[in-house]
């Protein structure tokens, strides 16, 4: 049985802007936006959702295959991906084009401003889990891809009866309102932030009672707030994990849905499933590099009663 991860496979350049956003921007002139950031560092790193996500998987155990399309220029990143204990034979290379580029800056609150070039994700189209054993896919998720894409796989796992997470992220503003309906309906969670769930309801003219009946269950995740569960029944806040350090959030999302899909697969409840999310994202915030985390289960397991106070449910055997 295999967990396919399908999104983004990218280079990521990570800068860093000491002030805040809000000092730059002027709410008036949003009409007229014409503005520039000094950063005070940048870094070039291995990065997109599904590299993310299938890197966090490898850390709690569960070895995953990333279905995604990378460029001429993947080949030390796709190494690197097979030491860390992802299974890369489903991604397929496109010869004329290089791997998708993400600029992301940073400010001192942690807000971020993003640019994505797609490159080579811009024919992740040609995929189709009907070319794979989909007869053995335990779970996917449908995190930030080309926007057509994301659209096919969700209609293609309702098809083929495979449960599936869908995680629209960056890719919102390129989704339209029927898309965005379409890619949550028959989900068994959609996962989003604050922002994105804000931006749903207003490209879909649905409100949150309407989207929570196409969907099992809606994760809103907030940060050092936690995460916001909320089902057909109830609604379920679930307090964060403390950071020892921030660095920086990127990836953290991805370290989420990674710490979700592995206590789905173990049986979990949904609250401690939260949890084990947010102590897994919580390992990302501490790094200044989206896959730059790592622990031990003995740690992992440590952190989660230190910031739970209780036993964790064992989902390492």
């Amino acid at each position: 049985m295999s967990i396919i991860v399908t999104g983004s496979l990218a280079f990521d350049h990570i800068l860093k802007f000491p002030g805040k956003f809000e000092d730059h921007i002027l709410p008036d002139q949003l009409n007229n936006l014409n503005i520039s950031f000094l950063v005070d560092n940048m870094k070039k790193m291995r990065g997109g959702c599904a590299s993310n996500i299938a890197y966090s998987l490898a850390l709690l155990g569960q070895k995953s295959q990333i279905m995604a399309t990378a460029g001429k220029d993947f080949e030390e990143f796709n190494q690197w991906l097979i030491k860390k204990g992802v299974d890369t034979s489903l991604i397929k290379i496109i010869p004329d084009q290089y791997t998708a580029s993400c600029f992301i800056t940073t400010d001192q609150n942690n807000n971020q401003i993003t640019g994505f070039y797609t490159g080579a994700m811009s024919k992740a189209g040609l995929l189709s889990f009907k070319d794979i054993d989909y007869k053995n896919v335990q779970i996917a998720i449908i995190s930030p891809n080309e926007p057509q894409a994301m659209v096919k796989y969700a209609k293609e796992c309702r098809e083929l009866k495979i449960p599936f997470i869908f995680d629209p992220g960056h890719q919102i503003p390129r989704l339209t309102g029927e898309d965005l309906i379409d890619c949550i309906t028959g989900s068994a969670f959609t996962i989003i932030n604050d922002y994105e769930l804000n931006m749903i309801v207003n490209r879909t003219n649905k409100k949150i009672e309407e989207l929570i009946k196409l969907t099992d269950c809606i994760i809103k995740t907030k940060g050092k707030d936690g995460c916001l569960i909320i089902t057909k029944n109830e609604q379920i806040k679930v307090k964060s994990a403390k950071p020892r350090r921030i660095c920086d959030p990127t990836g953290s999302g991805d370290a989420f849905r990674a710490g979700l899909i592995v206590s789905i697969l173990k049986g979990l409840d949904i609250i401690s499933a939260a949890k084990i999310s947010n102590v897994t994202a919580v390992y990302v915030v501490e790094q200044e590099a989206p896959a730059e985390h790592c622990f031990t289960h003995e740690e992992f397991k440590a952190r989660y009663e230190e910031n739970y106070e209780e036993s964790m449910p064992n989902i390492f055997d």
